[in-house]
């Protein structure tokens, strides 16, 4: 008798785990149907305490006994909310059938190649507002690149992130020369102390470096985006939350068009860590400018500077730099949203018919006279 009620209650056991499944199986099955990406299905434990529990909560309950709970995201980490936005927003109606036909506005891992005429500011604004994302700007005045700073930060206010709250992150050895600027409302500016350098050389590299640390220090708890740029350029015009990505890369100027791969000036010798073959790549990319969430641009500027490292060790330095690395991580790391060279033009080149709006542009400047080693 005793041995017939213990497999009953197996038996038992055996139905429900079986319903669960199922429930599950229908639930995931349901949720897909209505649209959503089936990586948003988590079953993860809600964060908020004291909350009521769900079918949800049941199933996560019921597979935890079974195989443990799933790894759940990183505490803090950022992520894109729902899409949504406010009622009452006005904005043009979009069209399947007409947009930028000059360029190509995706790219060949389907992710969005960004140029002005393939998004509406007010929807992408009214959507990322609501989300209220901290955004961070790192920024190297090194030497005499103080004098740059006031026609960036100026321009940045006008042009930069309208709107958000944004912190620029002055890395600098001479914080006395860092200008006063008015600033608009949930803006600020933190100053960084580092070293001075005898090479340019040295500030390129050391910038991965020291934002490594600072990321790790400080950044990591004010932010939730991060963009690292050159401080000799200025803004010309609207550069917004369309740039908001996973991870964001920017074409290069001088190679997003006319130009093969093998003409790309990749890492080529095979010493180095950013040693990219021929025959090999995707675009150039631009470490003038290059964002991302924090967490992901944490991983690549720390991946740029260990990198580095690794190449002094065997005597070698990448031929750009941290380009170089940037260029070699991105190739197999491939960013999740790509910027037009309108996101960093150079005033030292005539405007291509292709760029409808330069956004942000290189300063024209004397290099012998403004880099520790006379730019060479």
């Amino acid at each position: 008798m005793i041995k017939t009620v213990s497999m009953l209650r197996s038996i038992s056991r055996i139905h429900i785990f079986v319903f669960f499944a199922f429930l599950l199986v229908l639930l995931g099955g349901v949720y897909i149907y209505l649209g959503y990406d089936v990586s948003t299905l988590s079953l993860c434990q809600p964060c908020k305490e004291g909350s009521e529990p769900d079918v949800k909560d049941i199933m996560t309950k019921v597979m935890d006994d079974i195989v443990g709970p799933p790894d759940c995201e990183e505490k803090g980490s950022w992520k894109i909310g729902d899409l949504t936005m406010q009622n009452g927003v006005k904005y043009a109606q979009p069209s399947t059938q007409q947009g930028r036909t000059d360029v190509n506005s995706v790219t060949n891992w389907n992710v969005p190649l960004v140029w002005e005429g393939t998004f509406d500011p007010v929807v992408i604004d009214a959507i990322y507002k609501k989300m209220d994302p901290r955004i961070a700007v790192v920024v190297f005045a090194v030497g005499k690149y103080t004098r740059f700073l006031e026609a960036f930060l100026q321009t940045g206010e006008k042009y930069f992130m309208v709107g958000f709250r944004v912190t620029y992150y002055i890395f600098t050895d001479h914080k006395e020369e860092v200008p006063k600027i008015d600033l608009a409302e949930g803006r600020k500016i933190s100053l960084v102390d580092i070293p001075s350098a005898t090479r340019w050389q040295d500030v390129v590299l050391g910038r991965m470096k020291w934002a490594t640390i600072t990321i790790d220090k400080q950044i990591r708890s004010e932010a939730d985006y991060l963009f690292m740029m050159d401080v000799d350029s200025v803004f010309y015009n609207r550069f917004g939350a369309e740039s908001l990505s996973q991870l964001t890369g920017v074409l290069h100027r001088i190679f997003y068009k006319n130009y093969d791969r093998d003409q790309f000036t990749y890492e080529r010798r095979n010493l180095s860590r950013a040693y990219i073959p021929f025959g090999e790549g995707d675009y150039y990319y631009t470490a003038a400018v290059w964002g991302g969430y924090l967490e992901d641009m944490y991983k690549l500027v720390k991946y740029c500077y260990m990198q580095s490292e690794e190449d002094a060790k065997n005597n070698i330095e990448a031929v750009w730099q941290e380009e170089s690395h940037l260029n070699k991580y991105f190739l197999y790391n491939k960013p999740t949203k790509v910027l037009s060279p309108e996101y960093l033009w150079s005033d030292y080149d005539q405007v291509q018919p292709d760029i409808k709006v330069v956004r942000i542009s290189q300063l024209v400047k004397d290099y012998a006279e403004v880099r520790p080693n006379g730019g060479q």
